[in-house]
């Protein structure tokens, strides 16, 4: 599809997701809906700074999203209290940066209330995102799967691959002991520059 980009919904995306999103505003953005749910993807999972270094945070899916599930059919699983545990490391994290009290009350929600769908889930905060980094992009959905687009950012993106993404140092709380990590979720610029983070992007 000609002047189309196709991007994959992530939980609390790493920065370089924001950097190709705003390359490519021009273009007709589409979330893919269709695609069946792959593992180990940043779709449930972001990586943060922890006192102890990375951290990855995962939102556990009920068993049986296997690779023939679509992914705005998969549901989140409840069986473990990863809400509680994700908050909880978010506030160990960033409650001492800059501007974490500032958007705290944005996020609270969506370590309290359970949603069904992963894919839902995701789209609330990426919404919320989206605001707070006063981005303005437009996106639409899949609505059938296809391979036909222009730019295909599903495979691009991923925790198991080197990032090209060349990173604009900012302040990290940690940094002292573990150097600057680039390219972790969004959460970590926000919460360090707050209102100037989309300038960092």
């Amino acid at each position: 599809m000609e002047n189309s980009v196709i991007f994959p919904l992530f939980y609390l995306p790493p920065v370089e997701f924001y950097r190709q999103l705003i390359d490519n505003k021009d273009k007709t953005i589409l979330f893919e809906k269709e695609e069946h749910f792959p593992k180990q993807t940043y779709r449930n999972r972001t990586s943060i700074y922890g006192p102890n270094g990375k951290l990855n945070l995962i939102v556990p899916v009920v068993k049986g999203s296997t690779v023939h599930t679509k992914v705005k059919d998969v549901k989140i699983s409840y069986d473990e209290d990863w809400q509680r545990l994700h908050w909880l490391s978010i506030q160990t994290s960033y409650r001492s940066s800059a501007y974490f009290e500032f958007y705290e009350a944005d996020f609270a929600p969506f370590y309290e209330k359970k949603y069904p769908y992963l894919f839902d889930y995701n789209l609330e905060l990426f919404d919320m995102l989206k605001k707070q980094l006063k981005l303005k992009i437009d996106v639409d959905f899949s609505k059938t799967y296809s391979t036909d687009y222009e730019l295909d950012f599903r495979e691009n993106i991923h925790p198991k691959k080197e990032s090209n993404y060349k990173a604009k140092p900012y302040y990290q709380v940690f940094e002292d002991k573990y150097k600057f990590m680039p390219n972790l979720s969004v959460i970590d610029l926000l919460f360090s520059q707050g209102p100037q983070a989309s300038k960092y992007i």
